[in-house]
């Protein structure tokens, strides 16, 4: 037997290939196909199920890819309801892969239909169980991502979830190994461990969901209170997973490079933005006016979600050059797949061409620590991270809601924008010079650099 955790770090998404005796299996799939078929040539094995613990919010799935190229049925749990060919399996439910037995817990609650699976060994051994965004590592999943159903409200859902976890997981051996579906970093939960899996027993001491110091009630309004409100593309990703999509080979064979004149062109175009996918310095010494900047180098996928919100939105690419199919690729995991092309030669080719281009201003840490108490000062990290430590003189507004509350700032003020290490402060300062923002100062190195500087003083 062979269980492989594959995690991506952009999505704080885990997939899981198994393997037994010739057979395989997939769980919560990412959408590029080729990771899962590779392994099932490596392995010489026979991809029997594709299984997904639910609709997922914060990704497109590539269950209906894989099955397409390997034969492979999908599998979801109870309540699930597709509009394409499944298997909706039946609570307490088995499937044979090899020598291993793979168990249907349906455990509602985060969604309706979400399922955890259980994985029995070839000896009858409770070995393992997939949880899905069920259950966390020192969290359980948010009872408010499901499709908006007028039957189900958060606090029902959280209740739901609870006894889905009393009933289905906490009487399960300590040994048990929980593979999630996320770590920190995702937005399906709220404060979930950097871990990547763990034992169940470790997680009946420190989860607050299984070590009994709170009651049903008491739990529901942990989980209800505070909710950041879901990306605006959640409900989008949760249509596309279960309505289907298109491959990921034809968005990657459509993909373009246009000259100059074709893109600007179609810069013009509706519902048309110009995205910037290079590092932030060189976004800082250059880029085309009124481009969004979200560099691949950093949570690039979940950003361009959180920024652009809409998936029909069509993206005019700008790429260094060998990285316009990973900016497809990773665009896709979230459901954006209206990419109009890239610009042939970068932006490299738009500055020779004599086009208008515009600067972020930046300064060093130290140079900001000198003037921090005369100047205007912008912090758009998280609310959990600014309440732990930050500027007192700073005005604070996550990026993540920026834009909706552009109107509090005045565009004549000189702003100095930060964020924890200078990969958000970017993307504000971007989105700031598209309202007409022009007085941008980025504290390079953001808040750390920052602090280190004030230590050191």
């Amino acid at each position: 037997m062979k269980i492989e955790q594959i995690y991506t770090g952009c999505l704080f998404q885990a997939s899981y290939f198994i393997e037994s005796n010739g057979e395989s299996a997939v769980i919560d799939p990412l959408r590029e196909s080729d990771i899962y078929l590779d392994k099932v040539k490596k392995t010489k094995s026979k991809l029997k199920y594709i299984f997904e613990t639910h609709f997922h919010a914060d990704f497109v799935s590539g269950h209906l890819t894989l099955s397409k190229l390997s034969g492979a049925p999908i599998i979801f749990g109870p309540k699930a309801k597709t509009n394409f060919q499944s298997i909706i399996a039946k609570d307490l439910q088995e499937f044979k892969v090899g020598d291993i037995t793979i168990k249907v817990l349906h455990t509602p609650g985060h969604t309706i239909e979400s399922t955890t699976y259980l994985l029995i060994d070839s000896e009858g051994r409770n070995h393992c169980i997939f949880t899905g965004d069920t259950l966390f590592l020192g969290d359980v999943g948010r009872p408010d991502l499901a499709q908006k159903n007028s039957d189900y409200t958060p606090e029902m859902q959280a209740g739901m979830l609870f006894d889905s976890i009393q009933a289905k997981i906490s009487i399960l051996p300590d040994d048990v190994i929980v593979y999630p579906a996320h770590g920190a970093g995702s937005a399906c939960g709220k404060n979930m461990m950097k871990e990547t899996f763990d034992l169940l027993g470790n997680q009946k001491k420190i989860n607050y969901a299984l070590n009994g110091s709170c009651t049903r009630s008491e739990f529901i309004k942990i989980l209800t209170t505070d909710l950041l409100e879901a990306p605006s593309y959640f409900p989008q990703n949760v249509l596309m997973n279960k309505n289907g999509y298109e491959d990921l080979d034809d968005l990657l064979n459509s993909n373009k490079a246009l000259s100059v004149n074709d893109f600007m062109a179609l810069m013009h175009s509706k519902n048309t933005i110009v995205l910037d996918t290079r590092s932030s310095l060189d976004f800082s010494n250059g880029h085309i006016p009124n481009s969004y900047f979200i560099g691949l180098n950093g949570s690039f996928a979940p950003w361009v979600g959180e920024i652009l919100k809409d998936t029909s939105t069509k993206i005019l690419l700008i790429v260094d050059e060998g990285k316009e199919n990973e900016a497809i690729t990773r665009l896709s995991r979230v459901g954006f797949d209206n990419c109009l092309g890239y610009l042939d030669g970068g932006f490299l080719s738009w500055k020779n061409s004599g086009n208008k281009i515009e600067i972020i201003n930046n300064i060093s840490p130290l140079d900001f620590t000198n003037i921090k108490d005369e100047v205007f000062t912008l912090d758009v990290r998280k609310k959990s991270e600014t309440s732990l430590s930050s500027l007192e003189s700073s005005i604070k507004i996550p990026l993540s809601i920026l834009e909706s509350k552009i109107d509090h700032l005045d565009t004549n003020d000189n702003i100095y924008i930060h964020c924890a290490g200078g990969y958000r402060s970017m993307i504000a300062a971007s989105i700031l010079k598209r309202n007409g923002f022009n007085q941008i100062v980025d504290i390079n190195k953001g808040f750390s650099g920052i602090q280190k500087c004030l230590i050191n003083s």
